[in-house]
C-alpha cells in the first residue's frame, strides 16, 4: 500500500511558478511509476507528466517545455515544477503511484492561475 501527500498548490499569476510536492509512504518508493494528472472543472482528468522507476519521464504536449518531474528517492517524494503558468494549468493536481496492479491517489491540491 502506498499513501500520497500533495503540497505545493496555491494561486499564481500568469507566468509564474509553482512547485508541488508529493510525499509517499508506507510500500518501497522506488518501484513505483509516479505521475502528476489534473482536473478541471467539467473536464476530465487527463495526464499531466510521469517519471518511472527508472526515471523516464513523459509530458502531455500542452506542458512541455514548462513543467519538469523529478523525483527523489531517497526522500520517497515526487516533484512537479510548473514554470510559465497559464490560466489553461488552472486544476486540482493530483499525485499518482502505480505498480502492477495497482494504482494510488493523493487527495488532490488546487493549482489556479489568475490574474
Amino acid at each position: 500500500q502506498v499513501q500520497l501527500v500533495e503540497s505545493g498548490g496555491g494561486l499564481v499569476q500568469p507566468g509564474g511558478s509553482l512547485r508541488l510536492s508529493c510525499a509517499a509512504s508506507g510500500s518501497i518508493f522506488s518501484i513505483y511509476s509516479m505521475g502528476w494528472y489534473r482536473q478541471a472543472p467539467g473536464k476530465q482528468r487527463e495526464l499531466v507528466a510521469r517519471i518511472t522507476s527508472v526515471g523516464s519521464t513523459d509530458y502531455a504536449d500542452s506542458v512541455k517545455g514548462r513543467f519538469t518531474i523529478a523525483r527523489d528517492n531517497a526522500k520517497n517524494t515526487v516533484y512537479l515544477q510548473m514554470n510559465i503558468l497559464k490560466p489553461e494549468d488552472t486544476a486540482v493536481y493530483f499525485c499518482n503511484a502505480y505498480h502492477f496492479p495497482n494504482y494510488y491517489w493523493g487527495q488532490g491540491t488546487q493549482v489556479s492561475v489568475s490574474s
